[in-house]
């Protein structure tokens, strides 16, 4: 099988020793023809290491190694660019802390042809019917629907859940994206490409998940990220008014 017939799936880490064994093998046991990319931002943990010694004994995983914390942004930048210069047909990006459960994966991959409307972008949602988030505070869940809906109002997105990063991609389409362009580091570069994804035309989809919160490991999202985040969703609702 060529990788134009293939599908990559891309994890960002950083310092995910206690997630990353339990959930490259979880993946592999739901789809094993796809390949797995990791993404390491130079974990001190281990992550990176432990991802290196695995590939040995299995070429589907991949480790991308970066010198430090690079940001959510580029590494999902990397990932997918690694995806097109390698010519995969799709990459599905998912959190590497169980967050997204891997059971949705087959769900997602099938979701992108099924039927007469094949779509270019189908995201695991947690805010379409069926959808549902556990784990989190009152804070949290107010925060995350303020952002959804100020994507939605600012850049036009017509997805329910903007700011989720479990999504499949079509490589065809994100090889037409500049990604010199991309203004976002951080958690804003899930709304940000949506966006520059609708401004070429491409289709969307969503699917129920139950999204969980970690339950090993840190989240990586702080104080700076969150104030970071609203001024890049401002910055391209600015262009996006101004029809940039």
């Amino acid at each position: 099988m060529s990788n134009a017939d293939k599908s990559l799936v891309m994890l960002a880490t950083y310092n995910e020793i206690e997630n990353i064994p339990r959930l490259v093998e979880a993946i592999f046991a739901r789809i094993s023809d796809v390949d797995i990319l990791v993404i390491d931002d130079n974990s001190p943990d281990g992550t990176g290491r432990w991802c290196d010694e695995f590939a040995k004994k299995d070429p589907r995983l991949k480790c991308l190694h970066r010198p430090g914390k690079l940001g959510l942004g580029t590494a999902t930048i990397a990932g997918i660019q690694f995806a097109i210069e390698h010519h995969y047909q799709y990459v599905l990006n998912m959190d590497a802390d169980f967050s997204h459960d891997p059971k949705y994966l087959a769900v997602l991959f099938q979701g992108m042809d099924d039927g007469d409307h094949p779509v270019d972008v189908m995201i695991g949602s947690r805010y379409v019917k069926g959808g549902e988030i556990v784990g989190w505070p009152l804070k949290r869940h107010l925060m995350s629907r303020a952002v959804n809906l100020a994507s939605r109002l600012l850049l036009g997105l017509p997805t329910h859940d903007c700011s989720g990063a479990f999504r499949c991609y079509r490589i065809e389409r994100m090889a037409q994206l500049n990604f010199a362009q991309f203004r976002s580091q951080g958690y804003v570069f899930q709304e940000e490409v949506l966006w520059r994804l609708k401004l070429l035309g491409c289709r969307f989809g969503e699917i129920p998940i139950v999204f969980v919160d970690r339950i090993h490991g840190v989240s990586k999202i702080d104080g700076s990220e969150v104030g970071m985040a609203i001024r890049n969703l401002l910055r391209l609702g600015y262009e996006n008014l101004r029809g940039r």
